[in-house]
């Protein structure tokens, strides 16, 4: 995705530093990371280049998040680019009430409902796109062995439950499947997913509790 890096200006314009993904391995990028409190106190005081810094720790994060929740590669570039350009024009408003990761995360899936909600007032009907190469393994636990030499009988039923599964998670309410996806495609915590959505983890017990229940019955005749 050669501009996936690139950050668009929009107007009104913004001086707002262009920065490309790192392709450089986890664990090097891991073993050279700063505290994000840091980056931030210094990006608020002005430095670019710790901004940089913070877009590189929870860039591919972002994307991938934007990028289940939409089912759209070019959705998830415009949600990618978007949330960055919010934080680093309200970055002076942080208040350090959270971590930057939690906050980063908020922005990213509040804009992920918008478009969701959009999309459900524009159709009810589910439009399935498939995921790219390489994320399709984390659709759900049951969709599996996607690797070469999985045999043609497996790699058909996998296909099929992974369209059935995306139609079903299209169904639940934008709420409901951004709580789904947080917890179980996430992997995050309940009450990480509270601080993300702003609400108590009883609510997203709550939440999850409905859109669990609502994928059984819609997935119930799959075996």
């Amino acid at each position: 995705m050669p501009e996936l890096g690139k950050i668009r200006e929009v107007a009104p314009p913004v001086s707002f530093p262009v920065v490309a993904m790192s392709l450089a391995p986890a664990a090097a990028r891991k073993s050279a990371r700063i505290d994000d409190t840091e980056l931030v106190v210094r990006a608020q005081q002005g430095d670019v280049s710790a901004f940089e810094e913070l877009v590189r720790h929870y860039d591919r994060t972002v994307l991938r998040v934007a990028m289940h929740l939409t089912g759209s590669r070019d959705d998830a570039q415009d949600i990618y680019q978007e949330a960055f350009l919010r934080a680093f024009r309200n970055l002076a408003t942080f208040r350090f009430e959270c971590s930057f990761y939690t906050w980063i995360y908020r922005i990213t899936t509040n804009l992920c409902l918008d478009h969701l909600r959009r999309c459900q007032l524009r159709s009810r009907d589910v439009v399935t796109e498939r995921y790219p190469e390489g994320d399709e393994e984390t659709i759900l636990d049951r969709v599996h062995d996607q690797r070469p030499g999985a045999s043609p009988e497996r790699t058909l039923i996998n296909h099929e439950l992974r369209e059935k599964i995306v139609s079903a998670l299209g169904r639940l309410s934008p709420r409901e499947r951004m709580v789904f996806e947080l917890k179980h495609y996430q992997g995050l915590k309940l009450q990480t997913v509270a601080d993300i959505l702003n609400t108590t983890e009883n609510t997203i017990k709550n939440t999850l509790f409905r859109a669990t229940h609502k994928l059984r019955l819609e997935l119930a005749e799959i075996r």
